[in-house]
């Protein structure tokens, strides 16, 4: 298992049960991540499909390196999920935020997992992508959503008043992964968490929420199993040291 690590910022490049497993109890301030949705089809056939065709156009002519542990049914998705999540909410101090992403068809047994691992889930939070595979007849299915939760009672970082619905638009120029969030978004969810405090990120795929967390000052810990992104990421993320 490859670990890289400077100024505040760890990286490992391995499984994030693993890794979890070895981390201190109560060592970080949050939890921010974007795991693997295991979504895009309602059928197990669909499902299982190579990602870039399940979350992106066929006349996309951009391609990314595979997505890794997205091919799970919603039950065995549902149970992981749990595993990972109690692992978070150790590793968390008392009072710590957490935020994952979701879409439409996970959201429900998202919650469900969040619960079952200990957090005491507090809302829903809307990204507006602006953008979407026109549907004819149909609404656009153009948000994701983040569900959000603490370990205990939150601990307050902030005394202004958070919006309920982010409006971000994925900027197709600026990716390095098939479902990256654009860094502006993460930097906005970041006000929840406490200034210089260390986020936890078990699924970092292209390395956007470590970037923000090195543009506004916080410490980071990132996982990721893919050699490809890893690297991406490290360099993404070693940039943002240098322009600090």
């Amino acid at each position: 298992m490859l670990r890289d690590q400077f100024g505040n910022v760890t990286l490992f490049n391995g499984d994030a049960l693993s890794v979890l497993s070895d981390m201190p109890e109560e060592s970080v301030d949050a939890v921010l991540t974007d795991p693997p949705y295991s979504s895009g089809g309602t059928t197990i056939t669909a499902r299982q499909a190579d990602p870039a065709s399940k979350y992106q156009a066929s006349a996309c002519k951009r391609h990314y390196p595979p997505m890794l542990g997205d091919a799970k049914d919603q039950r065995s998705w549902t149970a992981w999920c749990m595993v990972w999540l109690g692992q978070c909410w150790r590793v968390a101090k008392a009072g710590s935020p957490l935020m994952v992403f979701t879409d439409w068809r996970q959201l429900p047994a998202l919650s469900d997992s969040v619960q079952g691992a200990g957090w005491k889930w507090l809302g829903i939070v809307p990204w507006d992508k602006r953008n979407a595979r026109p549907q004819i007849g149909k609404f656009r299915q153009q948000c994701e959503y983040v569900v959000y939760a603490c370990k205990g009672s939150l601990a307050l970082a902030t005394r202004k008043c958070l919006p309920g619905l982010y409006t971000c638009p994925v900027i197709t120029s600026q990716k390095v992964h098939l479902t990256s969030k654009p860094v502006a978004l993460i930097r906005d969810l970041l006000a929840i968490t406490c200034e210089g405090g260390t986020v936890l990120d078990p699924f970092m795929g292209g390395g956007s929420i470590g970037v923000a967390c090195r543009e506004t000052g916080r410490g980071y810990v990132g996982i990721e199993l893919s050699p490809d992104y890893y690297t991406i990421s490290l360099d993404r993320i070693r940039q943002t040291e240098q322009n600090a």
